[in-house]
């Protein structure tokens, strides 16, 4: 029989409880809990990682030969996201790990670019799940689950990007040098020049930000109608798929944060590979793995593919990440200023 050292206990409140205190608790409650429990300990591990003495070849390059140096190597953290978290609250929280430079590299989905440069423009509103579809479409608003983008919105994007992406061709003609999804999306941010932006701290920080599926949504929709308008831009996606892949390559120490599945899931596990498994990885979502779909997987059928190391720290929490991850990002990166002891 194995060894069961760790007995179920859940949070006291016969007593004042810090918001520290229960988060410490999720690992002692069990089922999912116990999975949020172990997600924050993997990250706090991603943040504390320095490279030290232990793993610094004789071979290495000068710079990692001075210890104070070798302290500011950090593990290289990779966070993915589907679209539908930026039309969400979570927005403002993954904009606080950009804006203070906590991940290494980002990659989404086409709606997690334009909402959030929507989101600069005009307001998504709370809503309902039962909203008539049809009475919706009538009155030129759009339901992404129980939140509201009136169409207005789109033709406010459609202002602001068209003009853009004329001056982007000219700059393209004018040095024969073509865009990428990744600096695509840094000119947008920009431009934008707005601190509520995500993409705009991407942009000042230097933080690269990867959308293999740039077209799918209404992004897509400005590149087709501007294509028609005033043709030859180019979106070189091959080289993107470059730079990210070195990015993992050349991580010290890499780990995967990932909400959701699809593209973004995917997309940073495989650039993984090239490096012979992510060391640390934690995913939220909801999908269940007996259909086959990536989306779904556990941690474990990466391992089989090597995008994750054997042996190495992962965890998958299977919840809504606009429940849990508020509560994973409170108790690692935002601990200094969000939690009160």
């Amino acid at each position: 029989m194995p060894d069961f050292a760790v007995t179920v206990e859940g949070p006291s409140f016969d007593e004042a409880i810090t918001l520290e205190k229960l988060l410490d608790s999720y690992k002692r409650i069990g089922f999912q809990a116990n999975s949020l429990g172990r997600a924050i300990e993997i990250v706090n591990r991603m943040r504390s990682w320095r490279l030290s003495d232990e793993n610094v070849a004789e071979d290495e390059d000068e710079e990692f030969r001075d210890p104070e140096a070798r302290k500011k190597v950090k593990c290289d953290v990779f966070l993915g996201y589907t679209s539908n978290l930026i039309s969400s609250g979570l927005r403002e929280i993954i904009l606080h790990l950009v804006k203070h430079k906590h991940v290494r590299a980002v990659v989404t989905t086409a709606g997690g670019i334009e909402e959030d440069f929507i989101k600069c423009l005009g307001k998504t509103y709370l809503a309902d799940f039962n909203l008539d579809g049809a009475d919706l479409r009538k009155r030129g608003m759009n339901r992404i689950g129980n939140l509201i983008v009136p169409n207005d919105n789109y033709c406010k994007f459609e202002d602001w990007l068209t003009p853009i992406l004329d001056t982007m061709l000219a700059e393209q003609k004018e040095t024969g040098q073509v865009w990428t999804p990744s600096s695509f999306i840094r000119r947008l941010g920009k431009e934008i020049n707005n601190e509520e932006s995500v993409y705009y701290w991407a942009y000042k920080n230097d933080i690269p930000v990867f959308c293999p599926a740039l077209t799918d949504g209404s992004l897509g929709d400005m590149l087709y109608f501007h294509s028609f308008k005033n043709p030859g831009l180019i979106v070189d996606i091959v080289q993107d798929i470059r730079n990210l892949n070195e990015l993992s390559r050349r991580s010290r120490k890499a780990g995967m944060i990932i909400l959701g599945g699809g593209v973004c899931k995917h997309q940073i596990a495989n650039a993984m590979l090239i490096r012979n498994g992510a060391d640390y990885s934690v995913y939220i979502n909801t999908g269940q793995e007996f259909d086959g779909s990536d989306s779904g997987a556990r941690p474990d059928e990466a391992v089989s593919w090597g995008k994750i190391r054997a042996g190495s720290e992962s965890v998958k929490v299977y919840a809504d990440a606009t429940l849990v991850f508020p509560l994973l990002v409170a108790a690692t990166y935002g601990r200094n200023v969000s939690i009160q002891t």
